[in-house]
């Protein structure tokens, strides 16, 4: 089956926003000089997971659609998380205390 140039593109656009996440990531902890995972990843995210979701929609890949709705779940938690706590709500012990 072809896919139109389109689509395509927006699964491109996609898998380049999702993966931006990953040099981010890198690129915070190198200048930290230790492993961080700076906002910007979450939103990298959220941003790369809707856009391949939206592409698996037109693809209807059932498989590709759940994996991508999933994660996105996953990451809009995280980022509700962290407002939560900079709007100063309760914080739990970090998990390796």
């Amino acid at each position: 089956m072809k896919t139109p140039v389109f689509w395509l593109a927006v699964g491109f656009a996609g898998q380049a926003l999702f993966s931006m996440r990953f040099f981010l990531q890198w690129w915070r902890s190198e200048r930290a000089g230790r492993s961080v995972i700076p906002i910007g990843f979450w939103y990298f995210s959220v941003a790369g997971s809707l856009v391949l979701l939206v592409y698996a929609i037109y693809k209807r890949d059932p498989v590709f659609i759940l994996g991508q709705a999933g994660g996105l779940l996953i990451y809009l938690r995280n980022l509700s998380l962290i407002s939560r706590e900079r709007r100063g709500g309760a914080t739990p012990p970090p998990l390796d205390a």
